[in-house]
């Protein structure tokens, strides 16, 4: 037998064993040129210990099945770097580095995304790739950051891949051909497709395998498509510190965890992420600390200057279930007691013991810098016992929002959903955190006409927007997840026959009108982190407030609370204190009273 067909068997035999490290197409990419080595015409050649070989012969005579057992034997070590001594036998140490290549990146969908990206970026800059943001600078690979959590959203993509090709077919006798890649959720959901769907796609990364993006980019370069897609069971990127990609210069997204075990009927996120592991607190805290003294230059359109800015002033704590989160590397805390739940609410896996749980978290996190906002998202409403609750109130730095994704208002459809709650039990705690945090901003997610919703469902789900009165909230029509899901290999794949176009709009509006009517607002003060200039107008500024909702006011001279007498005008990163005079369905507006701390300002409350 074919020592690649030995390999083959094996890893069938031991998909999530030993061998998971090996890349998903490897193998298919090393056979597939062996048996088209006799007709591809070779690339050029490279002088190698006085021998003449080129990139193909070495990749057509590539490992052999001792290498995979041998890999498999041993501990695996995680790629940081060019400079490690396993490497693949078909590449050098050379063929990894980027030689100042440049990379594009394009980033859709969620936060985790952009996190992702971030991620990405950083393990390309440390192998000595240069970034672009321009397309047309002939960089020699467009990487595409996705999302699969919708079918619109992989529309776009495959709109924008279509985008790309033409692109690439006027670069192929260009200097610098180009390459795409997909990164991310659908590279994993969707892999064979996206390889064989007009040969579009050269190269696919899975949310877990980061780190091997300069293999695969090497592999790219000698004309073969390159992927891997393997899902790990403790890969955190816990040791890599993201290159903050977003233009905020305010604030940054610090993922925690990855992976979800929830296992909701419609998700493919725990197929497309993996299972739930959180990072160790300890790498949370750095990044973190390093968030908060770094040094930022921007320059600002008023006036016209360079300016320094310590630090960034908002974290954003990420991950698809951000508050189930579980440190268990620290052995002293794995024998400690069962989770705390939300009263009412129930779980899909076997009950989880010990590890440092998101409270502590949060309370270490938010010891950091005083003077730093903490919010954290996406959490699942079964997370919040009174510990973290408590921390929240408690806190001036922690950001009195919540974000509470019911996803239905009625509890038949809830029990199909596999949501672990009644509608019953989501009102309750509704109760019970206002009446911890008083001054909290809610927000929800809901999906509109999901498989078997009938009308009173519907009806359920509108009478708990009008009861709730959350402050935002995001509307999803339900689309149908191929492959994986429950409610896939149960139900039909069209859109069941209860689905009516009212329905999601209905919901909208209720959205919509339930921020507070400029009546109730006027005349109140909140307190602002300014981001910056406003999109609309050259002459407002922009923020948030700690509800994470939007204020805008003109951008004029104030007072400054910590120098009293000195007037000036606000910069990003400045804490204002602004007085609100009308409201309207997305937007707060309102005129600046002074600059300010979030200590001196929870004097003033």
């Amino acid at each position: 037998m074919h020592p690649l067909q030995c390999v083959l068997q094996v890893q069938k035999s031991l998909r999530w064993g030993p061998l998971a490290s090996v890349s998903w197409l490897l193998l298919r990419t090393c056979r597939a040129h062996s048996s088209l080595s006799s007709t591809t015409s070779p690339s050029p050649e490279r002088q190698e210990d006085g021998v003449q070989k080129d990139f193909s012969s070495r990749l057509a005579t590539g490992p052999t099945f001792q290498h995979f057992l041998r890999s498999a034997s041993a501990p695996q070590e995680k790629l940081s770097s060019p400079e490690v001594e396993d490497l693949p036998p078909y590449l050098t140490v050379d063929e990894l580095l980027g030689r100042q290549r440049k990379v594009y990146f394009e980033t859709y969908g969620c936060q985790m995304n952009v996190n992702d990206t971030e991620i990405a970026w950083s393990i390309l800059q440390k192998s000595g790739y240069l970034r672009t943001s321009n397309l047309q600078e002939e960089p020699g690979t467009a990487w595409v950051c996705d999302s699969s959590l919708g079918e619109k959203a992989e529309q776009t993509i495959w709109n924008r891949l279509l985008q790309l090709k033409a692109l690439k077919t006027r670069r192929l006798r260009s200097r610098v051909p180009l390459k795409i890649g997909i990164l991310g959720c659908m590279a994993e959901r969707l892999k064979e497709e996206i390889l064989n769907r007009e040969k579009m796609v050269d190269l696919l990364a899975g949310p877990d395998a980061y780190r091997d993006l300069p293999r695969l980019l090497a592999v790219a370069e000698s004309g073969q498509q390159a992927a891997n897609v393997l899902l790990s069971l403790d890969e955190t990127y816990a040791d890599v510190m993201p290159v903050q990609t977003s233009p905020s210069v305010t604030s940054a997204f610090v993922s925690i965890m990855r992976g979800c075990d929830n296992m909701c009927s419609y998700c493919i996120v725990p197929f497309t992420r993996g299972r739930e592991r959180s990072r160790p607190v300890a790498s949370i805290l750095e990044e973190v600390r390093k968030l908060s003294e770094q040094v930022k230059t921007i320059h600002l359109p008023w006036p016209s200057i360079m300016l320094g800015l310590q630090g960034l002033k908002e974290v954003t704590l990420l991950g698809q279930n951000v508050n189930s989160f579980r440190d268990n590397s620290e052995v002293q805390f794995n024998n400690a007691v069962s989770s705390n739940l939300s009263r009412g609410f129930t779980t899909n896996y076997k009950t989880k013991k010990g590890g440092l749980r998101f409270a502590h978290l949060l309370d270490q996190v938010s010891r950091i810098d005083p003077e730093m906002r903490i919010r954290f998202t996406s959490p699942h409403p079964k997370d919040f016992p009174d510990e973290v609750l408590q921390l929240i109130h408690e806190r001036d730095n922690i950001c009195k929002q919540i974000h509470l994704p019911a996803q239905s208002g009625s509890s038949r459809v809830l029990e199909a959903m596999r949501r672990g709650y009644s509608r019953e039990a989501y009102v309750e705690l509704i109760h019970h955190i206002r009446e911890s945090i008083p001054s909290v901003s809610l927000s929800s997610d809901f999906i509109a006409g999901f498989c078997g919703e009938t009308e009173e469902d519907h009806l359920q789900t509108v009478s708990l927007l009008r009861e709730v009165q959350y402050n935002t909230g995001f509307l999803f029509a339900y689309s149908m997840r191929q492959r994986k899901t429950t409610v896939y290999s149960r139900s039909s794949s069209d859109l069941p026959s209860s689905w009516d176009h009212r329905r999601p709009p209905q919901c909208l509006a209720i959205f919509c009108n339930s921020l507070a009517s400029a009546s109730q607002v006027a005349g109140t003060t909140v307190l602002l982190l300014l981001r910056v200039l406003s999109k609309r107008s050259a002459n407002d500024l922009c923020g948030r407030n700690d509800g994470n909702l939007k204020v805008i006011f003109p951008d004029s001279e104030m007072e400054d609370v910590t120098n009293p007498g000195l007037r000036i005008r606000a910069q990003p990163g400045d804490y204002v204190l602004v007085k609100i005079s009308s409201a309207n369905s997305q937007t707060l507006k309102g005129h600046a009273i002074c600059r300010t701390t979030l200590k001196d300002f929870s004097a003033y409350s």
